[in-house]
């Protein structure tokens, strides 16, 4: 098997961003290396995970794999997503939901070009916590794209996005990069 020295490391970023499972055969292309060598590596990098007791564990099913938060961190995990989902949101949390408001549905790419940064973590918190749901993209079957829930217009008090404030200007007003 040949590959660059730096391709575990270019493995952990793309499951580390990527926030979900992320197919063998999509990294493979981005990695430019056979797959099959990708999955053995991705393997030995999982085992790698596990005997060294970190924090983050890589978890393979099928042809896709997902980095991982360690099981035996589940307690204070939990704790902190408890406490997280029962505050208030954060700053990132109000930009990701103003914008999937305001222009949902919308792709994560799309969101992440709009802030300039990944934002898989708080589309996960957003979705946690009730205020934003993800379908499946009409366009691509392998994509989703992010609309505002119910319980978001229920907890804001309105019965449509249409109501909220600046809705017909803000949602078809393109935005420059």
């Amino acid at each position: 098997m040949f590959y660059d020295m730096n391709t575990e490391s270019i493995i952990e970023s793309l499951l580390f961003i990527s926030g979900e499972p992320m197919s063998f055969k999509k990294m493979a292309k981005l990695i430019s290396i056979n797959e099959g060598e990708l999955k053995l590596l991705a393997g030995i990098l999982a085992k790698k995970y596990r005997d060294e007791n970190r924090g983050l564990r890589i978890l393979i099913k099928g042809d896709k794999a997902q980095m991982v938060t360690s099981g035996e961190n589940s307690e204070v995990v939990d704790k902190f997503l408890k406490a997280d989902i029962e505050g208030g949101l954060s700053r990132a949390a109000s930009e990701v939901v103003s914008i999937v408001a305001y222009r949902g549905p919308i792709a994560r790419s799309e969101i992440e070009e709009i802030r300039g940064v990944n934002c898989s973590f708080t589309l996960r918190h957003l979705m946690i916590r009730g205020l934003i749901e993800r379908i499946n993209s009409p366009k691509d079957a392998r994509a989703y794209l992010y609309k505002i829930s119910f319980d978001f217009l229920k907890k804001l008090g309105v019965e449509s996005v249409e109501e909220l404030p600046k809705y017909d200007e803000l949602s078809k007003k393109e935005i420059n990069i």
